[in-house]
């Protein structure tokens, strides 16, 4: 073989092993919590310098009125620290946290949680809703839920929830980013500028959107429901992280710790939290 030939070679296999050490965004499992009841959203909030990871329990129907559901306490390191930190919600989904109140839908109520004192604090009903479901908070401090079958928007203002956008397809997820409120509509990814102008930033999801977590500025970790967990980066580039919808392992409302780089994965049949390592992003 010629000096050329050995030289070509080598370069080629050198571009090789750099394409293999940058293969793309990838999850590693960490650690899986066991005998949640039917988790359906996780929420990584610091306060104080401590970290809690809130995982709201439907426990029962999504759809009714049962007070069986509550919100558990895990920890980042896989430990169960109380399946029973709230009681006596009915089916709680998607939650927000600004300080010390912990915001989560619970069918058609918004409910406020004082953290420090583990309690209900206050009950917001939100007039025409028929199933409640993702909270954000914003820099400001104003919450807004999400109600997937009316296809609305509520945001609450002087202690009152009002409509503040409709026809959102199957609105569910939703998250605020520096620019806007992202919001996960059917099998898009919106952005919902302070005009209330939408802009489309990614779309081609193989289910409808559940969960949506910014990783670094413009780029997202974007859950499915019925079992998909996907990379959407600055272009709106999907790459397929988790399909395990023939498992029938759910992927509901995912969280984020960003100090661990993990993200937290309620399985919602299977009465898991797993928690993935995010890698080569």
């Amino acid at each position: 073989m010629s000096a050329f030939s050995l030289r070509l070679l080598a370069a080629l296999c050198l571009c090789s092993s750099v394409s293999l050490a940058w293969a793309g965004p990838k999850l590693t499992q960490a650690w899986q919590v066991e005998g949640l009841a039917t988790p359906e959203s996780v929420l990584v909030h610091s306060l104080k310098e401590k970290t809690y990871v809130f995982v709201s329990l439907i426990d029962g129907d999504p759809s009714a009125m049962d007070n069986k559901g509550g919100i558990a306490l895990i920890g980042l390191t896989g430990e169960a620290i109380n399946k029973n930190w709230v009681t006596g919600l009915s089916a709680p989904k998607g939650m927000a946290a600004k300080d010390n109140l912990l915001y989560v839908s619970d069918i058609n109520d918004l409910v406020v949680i004082d953290i420090a004192n583990a309690k209900v604090a206050a009950r917001y009903p939100a007039a025409g809703s028929e199933f409640l479901n993702d909270v954000a908070v914003n820099k400001a401090g104003e919450v807004f839920v999400s109600d997937t079958r009316t296809k609305k928007i509520y945001q609450l203002k002087n202690d009152k929830l009002d409509v503040f956008l409709e026809n959102v397809d199957n609105a569910n997820g939703l998250a605020f980013i520096e620019s806007g409120m992202l919001v996960g509509a059917g099998k898009e990814l919106q952005l919902v500028d302070n005009d209330k102008k939408i802009t489309l930033l990614a779309t081609g999801f193989g289910e409808n959107i559940d969960g949506i977590e910014q990783v670094k500025a413009g780029e997202f970790v974007v859950s499915c429901w019925p079992g998909l967990i996907y990379y959407v980066d600055a272009k709106g580039q999907l790459t397929q992280l988790i399909d395990s919808r023939a498992d029938q392992i759910n992927t509901a409302d995912i969280g984020y710790d960003p100090a661990g780089k993990l993200v937290l994965v309620p399985n919602f049949f299977k009465n898991t939290v797993t928690a993935y390592q995010l890698i080569n992003y």
